[in-house]
């Protein structure tokens, strides 16, 4: 049976093009695989190709886009980044920014076997861009968190954790100093956690998680934490396993979701051909995996794993000198040469 499915294809600028052309490479190599499976990838603008077309780096053209379809697979903005991402996660209540943290064989990392799942709550906190000055010597942004926003960022870390097999969920906070945001999200958590006996609750201080992330990453299985905590502790993730250029993430509402690499668009690198795109392909994947295209999901990763394991294609980031094309194409000739 035939399953077709409406996708957003979001370029962005910097490196975002280049990453999100090898994502769809290896996209069209797996529906030459499975014929039945169909994808119809539109592209859209945002950043700044939209800001010299339209205007605006987020033009309507572009959200009738999303509206439309089912998913959204986004490259990378550069100094557009606050005008075009918050409100797409906004308008859209894009509220779970899941950012799954996992080594490969034949990756160069500081540690292996990590595979966490960091559940970042994607829509308050300071993103939510509330703020004021005070005669130009004082400036104040507010953390806004809410009881439907922790309410429902902690079922869905516990629902993930449910879905995928996971044992433990732990909150990263800081309640004992930010006693007007971070304790009432512990007291949240806690009382939430009792839903779920079959998933072991702990909690942990952010810093020392940030710590033991790097030291002892094998202790952890879901980390949920709040939005900017959350960026930056999934950055140190990615550093234990290889770099931003191994890490994909989706951001997850009701309807819509968006699928991303978590790096920026790294300007200086734009237009060389040279950086890895295994994010946006493991963000691809994730994708697959949402819209509920599982077995299609698994062959991008056992493709992935598998030209990472022998080698012979590595874009510099890893010690090697392939291009960013390079690795695309071994790894959509990888899937379409798999039994």
């Amino acid at each position: 049976m035939e399953r077709k499915y409406n996708i957003a294809v979001l370029p962005g600028d910097g490196i975002g093009p280049e990453v999100i052309d090898a994502a769809v490479v290896v996209l069209k190599a797996l529906m030459r695989a499975d014929p039945s499976l169909k994808m119809e990838l539109t592209k859209g603008d945002v950043g700044e190709p939209a800001h010299e077309k339209y205007g605006n780096p987020l033009p309507e053209e572009t959200l009738k886009l999303i509206r439309e379809s089912n998913a959204v697979l986004f490259g990378a903005v550069g100094k557009f980044a606050t005008p075009v991402i918050l409100p797409i996660r906004q308008q859209f209540d894009l509220f779970a920014n899941v950012r799954p943290a996992f080594t490969f064989d034949g990756v160069p990392a500081l540690k292996k076997n990590v595979n966490i799942i960091i559940v970042r709550e994607n829509t308050e906190d300071l993103y939510k861009g509330i703020g004021y000055s005070i005669d130009d010597t004082t400036f104040v942004s507010l953390r806004l968190f809410t009881k439907k926003g922790m309410e429902r960022i902690v079922r869905y870390a516990f629902e993930l954790a449910r879905r995928e097999g996971r044992k433990s969920v732990l909150l990263a906070h800081k309640a004992p100093v930010i006693i007007h945001t971070d304790l009432p999200f512990l007291n949240c958590f806690r009382e939430i956690s009792r839903e779920y006996p079959d998933i072991q609750a702990k909690d942990m201080l952010i810093d020392s998680c940030a710590m033991k992330v790097i030291m002892t990453p094998e202790m952890f299985d879901v980390i949920l934490v709040s939005n900017q905590m959350g960026d930056i502790l999934s950055d140190v993730a990615a550093g234990i396993i290889g770099g931003l250029g191994f890490a994909p993430s989706g951001n997850i509402g009701g309807r819509v979701a968006m699928f991303e690499p978590i790096h920026g668009s790294a300007p200086e690198f734009a237009g060389k051909n040279k950086v890895n795109p295994i994010g946006a392909i493991l963000a691809a994947q994730m994708m697959l995996g949402w819209l509920g295209e599982k077995q299609a999901a698994s062959r991008i990763h056992r493709a992935v794993s598998s030209v990472l394991i022998e080698g012979k294609v590595r874009t510099f980031d890893f010690g090697g000198d392939a291009t960013t094309t390079d690795m695309a194409g071994e790894i959509a000739k990888t899937i379409e040469g798999q039994a």
